[in-house]
């Protein structure tokens, strides 16, 4: 599904001359064809949909982490172009959860796993980002995650 959608949407953008989201959408294609390849030794070659959303998430992050160095570094140009091109990543991610229903499927996670304290955190993030890949910043779940468990 990811794989067409971009190249029907790299057609598109070539067409109309949208230079950023063609050079976007490129990377975003390399980063894939690279995780097909590192995945061939596990006999997973080509990556699945849910591999696809964690390589995409991976690149929003690594253009946050760059952004903000641009930014500290007195370079917002730069900053400015990083966050175009994460605009233009997570169009292609599922919907973000809202705090509410990311509260509630921690909930959740921790009534599955049994979970009773902090030492049973990775339990309850591992069923969370294999049930809610690309649809939560990870970072901010592990805080709410912790919390929880206290």
């Amino acid at each position: 599904m990811f794989r067409n959608r971009l190249t029907a949407e790299l057609k598109d953008a070539m067409r109309a001359g949208e230079k950023l989201k063609v050079s976007t959408i490129r990377l975003m294609t390399s980063a894939i064809k690279a995780a097909d390849i590192e995945a061939r030794p596990a006999g997973k070659d080509p990556i699945d949909d849910a591999s696809i959303i964690n390589v995409l998430a991976k690149m929003v992050k690594q253009r946050r982490d760059s952004a903000e160095q641009f930014a500290n570094g007195g370079r917002p140009e730069m900053a400015a172009s990083e966050l175009a091109e994460i605009a233009i990543i997570e169009s292609y991610l599922p919907q973000q959860m809202g705090e509410a229903d990311t509260k509630a499927a921690v909930a959740k996670a921790i009534a599955e796993t049994g979970a009773a304290s902090p030492k049973d955190m990775g339990k309850v993030m591992a069923a969370l980002k294999a049930a809610y890949a690309g649809q939560m910043d990870f970072g901010k779940v592990g805080a709410i995650v912790k919390d929880a468990l206290k």
